[in-house]
C-alpha cells in the first residue's frame, strides 16, 4: 500500500530540512565520533517527534510514514557521519605527523 501524498510531502520536507541542518554543522574536534552519533540520533528523534502529529491517515499509515521518514533521515546522516569520521581521522593523522618539541 502506497503512502498518502500528504505524508510523502511531509517526508520530503523533513528530508530537505534535515539536510540543511547537516550542511550547517561546523565540525569540532572536542566532539567524539560516538558523541556525534548520539547527537545525530537525537536530531532524527526530534524530527520524528515534530512530524508525528502532522502525519495523516490511519494509525498504521502514520506509523509506516514515520518509519520511512526515520529511514530516510538515517540514510542522509550516514555520509555526514562518514565525513565527520574522516575529519577526526585527519586531525589524528596531523597530530602524529607533527613532531613534539
Amino acid at each position: 500500500m502506497a503512502l498518502l501524498q500528504a505524508n510523502k510531502d511531509l517526508i520530503s520536507t523533513g528530508m530537505k530540512e534535515f539536510n540543511v541542518l547537516l550542511n550547517q554543522q561546523v565540525f569540532d574536534y572536542s566532539i567524539t565520533e560516538e558523541d556525534m552519533v548520539v547527537i545525530v540520533d537525537d536530531w532524527v528523534n526530534i524530527y520524528i517527534n515534530f512530524y508525528r502529529p502532522q502525519m495523516t491517515g490511519e494509525k498504521q499509515e502514520q506509523e509506516r510514514a514515520l518509519q520511512e521518514l526515520q529511514q530516510e533521515l538515517k540514510t542522509l546522516a550516514n555520509p555526514f557521519l562518514a565525513k565527520y569520521r574522516a575529519f577526526l581521522k585527519s586531525r589524528e593523522d596531523l597530530n602524529r605527523a607533527v613532531p613534539s618539541s
